[in-house]
Formats: C-alpha cells, structure tokens, sequence
C-alpha cells in the first residue's frame, strides 16, 4: 500500500489524503475542506479506479477562473505518489 497526504494550492480543500495499493489501484480519498457533497462523489467515482485512468480523465480540469481544481489537485497528488513509489523502488 502507498499512502499520501497532499497538501493542495490554489482550491477550496487543504488537502488530499489518499491510499493507493500495489497494483496502482485507489483504494481510499479523503478531502480536507472544499465543497463536501462534490467531493464525497469524486472520492466514490475514483476509489476502486485505476491511478493513471484517473489522471487520464481528470487532469487540465479548472474550477471557474482558477488554474486549477480538487480533482486537478487529485492528480498532482496521484502524480506525486508514482514518484515518490518509482523513487523507492529504485
């Protein structure tokens, strides 16, 4: 299991805290802060998906005229993690 928390920039959430098991399938996401209800749903969309099928189809997402957006910020922090898991294994 990988875990993570990510402190986010530039949204509504502080941070992402995120569990990920060895066949880079999500196993749990939790949202600190931002709007609860869009979030619970991202959390229940993602969770049992495939890491790079989520940054697949989350990444670039903005929330109005910010650069960026919870499930944007979702994938830096998924990114992070195969960093962070790739460093490690080597």
């Amino acid at each position: 299991m990988k875990h993570t928390l990510y402190q986010t920039t530039g949204t509504c959430s502080k941070m992402i805290d995120l569990t990920v098991d060895d066949n880079d399938i999500i196993q749990q996401v939790f949202f600190v802060g931002g709007c609860n209800g869009n979030l619970q749903g991202i959390c229940r969309l993602v969770t049992g998906q495939k890491v790079d099928d989520v940054i697949t189809r989350l990444d670039g997402i903005r929330c109005g005229a910010k650069p960026t957006s919870c499930p944007d910020q979702l994938c830096r922090a998924l990114e992070q993690l195969k960093r962070e898991s790739s460093a490690s294994a080597k």
